[in-house]
């Protein structure tokens, strides 16, 4: 097994993660039919999922997850950090895409910068 090989398949999930959160930021979110049918049927299953989605948006949750998972991980060592940052990136990603760019971006970069970052050679 090559050595590139999980980074490859972590790049494929998040590939697949971003796409998946567009979806449904483009279905759910931003689809006209869904305001409509949300003030006619507030109830609707649908309607609470895009509900309780646009409290986490409005209040950056997902954000701020990302953000200290990142911050976390870049201080733990070893695979602990590792695996802690891949879990910053899955909250990172949709947090980008759902309106909180601004926290986002710099939860993105710090994950990303510690799962790509060389273990620690002990002398």
């Amino acid at each position: 097994m090559s050595r590139r090989l999980p980074l490859i398949l972590l790049l494929i999930a998040l590939s697949l993660w971003l796409a998946a959160s567009y979806g449904l930021r483009y279905a759910l979110m931003e689809d006209a039919q869904w305001v409509g049918l949300c003030v006619d049927e507030a109830q609707r299953w649908e309607c609470q999922m895009r509900a309780n989605l646009g409290l986490l948006i409005h209040f950056r949750v997902i954000a701020w997850a990302a953000l200290t998972g990142a911050l976390v991980a870049f201080f733990l060592p070893g695979r602990a950090g590792r695996t802690v940052a891949v879990v910053a990136l899955f909250f990172a990603l949709p947090a980008l895409v759902l309106y909180s760019a601004s926290l986002a971006v710099f939860a993105l970069v710090i994950a990303a910068l510690r799962v790509v970052r060389a273990p620690v050679a002990v002398a």
